[in-house]
């Protein structure tokens, strides 16, 4: 065996071992949220009878969350449904000989005790990117996330009509659209929605198990709810606000189709868009923090936008590696990254600071979180 093909044999294996723990999450998650849920109930159930008769009330509201859960697991459940064949061509079927249904036992056994910690501390990360993905599907396809799409989206899709104008492009399908980092894929069938040929990338499989659901099986207005603010403790007015339900989608994603030249692909950015010249505009929303390196983002977009391509992008900078001790983040001021931006090719055509922008953002609970987001528009000069 080449050293080429065992890479790539290890790749795959990491690969698959990655998908299964990805849906292993989902099936844990009610079981990681009830828990959540029964230790407020033990943390009652010890206090003076004078505490606990107090919080009666408060009581009866837990029983309502654990339905609450249930109505959440139902969705996460149908999200997985499948999962194992959703990409081409690839069967991430995992024969499952633990005797668990597919999960694994985070029991303690002997000198395991470490191990299984450390497994049961991922497992509630991963879980919690279950419930943030919940979150994301009020905010990309419920009415609930109106205002948030007003904020983030309208401004891409306001300027793509200005640069591409039907008096002169009639024709939009030959406008051939790039939006990485695509989420579950409402920025990008809203601009396939207006005419254009559109591709969505997203590198999570969080993301694009519920994407699959809702882009291929969602097929009637507001048919599903989900109680997205139920893992929230702290900062509630109200319990009711806790248990505030929302419904999806609010479009009908499956079956009314903007146009056939919608996708979605799976992958890293990097890897995927290697094609020289090969798009009209890159549209970016939350998006090129997500790289320990920006500049490699800013370049791969420079190399596959045609000349007298457009990019639009819309977002903060978090710079989401900028904290892990593992990974070599550089984060450059916006200040900076603007020199970088024309260093490598870029006219600037349009910017803007201060940009008010919210993210899966509970409009009810004390504590808000809004970025003041930046906002520009650059154009690849055309060949000399």
């Amino acid at each position: 065996m080449s050293s080429a093909t065992a890479a790539e044999e290890i790749d795959e294996a990491k690969e698959r071992q990655h998908f299964r723990a990805v849906v292993t999450a989902f099936k844990y998650y009610k079981l990681c949220s009830l828990d959540r849920i029964q230790k407020s109930e033990k943390i009652i159930s010890i206090l003076p009878t004078n505490h606990q008769r107090r919080l009666e009330k408060y009581k009866t509201y837990l029983a309502k969350f654990k339905k609450c859960l249930d109505v959440n697991n139902s969705v996460v459940h149908l999200i997985i449904k499948d999962v194992d064949t959703m990409f081409e061509n690839v069967d991430h079927t995992v024969t499952d000989t633990s005797g668990t249904n597919g999960t694994e036992s985070f029991g303690c056994n002997y000198n395991n005790c470490e191990i299984a910690s450390q497994k049961q501390h991922k497992m509630q990360h991963d879980v919690e990117k279950v419930q943030s993905v919940l979150k994301n599907i009020v905010r990309d396809w419920s009415d609930m996330g109106a205002t948030e799409r007003e904020q983030c989206y309208k401004p891409v899709l306001d300027e793509m009509e200005e640069r591409f104008p039907l008096e002169e492009y009639s024709d939009r399908t030959q406008v051939r659209v790039l939006v990485p980092g695509a989420g579950l894929g409402r920025l990008a069938w809203e601009i396939a929605a207006r005419g254009y040929t559109c591709q969505g990338n997203e590198f999570s499989l969080f993301m694009l198990f519920a994407s699959n659901f809702i882009l291929n099986r969602c097929n009637e207005i507001n048919k599903y709810t989900v109680h997205p603010w139920l893992h929230q403790y702290v900062n509630n007015v109200t319990c009711e606000h806790q248990l505030l339900p929302a419904r999806f989608p609010d479009v009908c994603p499956a079956g009314n189709r903007p146009n056939p030249n919608f996708s979605m692909t799976a992958g890293d950015f990097l890897k995927v868009y290697t094609e020289a010249d090969e798009w009209s505009c890159v549209a970016t929303c939350f998006f090129i923090d997500c790289a320990p390196n920006v500049i490699e983002f800013i370049e791969r977009i420079y190399t596959i936008l045609q000349p007298g391509g457009f990019w639009i992008n819309l977002g903060p900078l978090l710079y989401h590696y900028s904290d892990m001790p593992t990974e070599n983040s550089i984060e450059p001021p916006y200040d900076i990254l603007l020199e970088i931006i024309r260093d490598i090719g870029f006219d600037i055509l349009k910017e803007q600071t201060g940009v008010k922008t919210k993210y899966a953002q509970n409009p009810n609970s004390m504590m808000q979180h809004e970025y003041d987001s930046v906002f520009f528009v650059c154009r690849k000069p055309y060949c000399m």
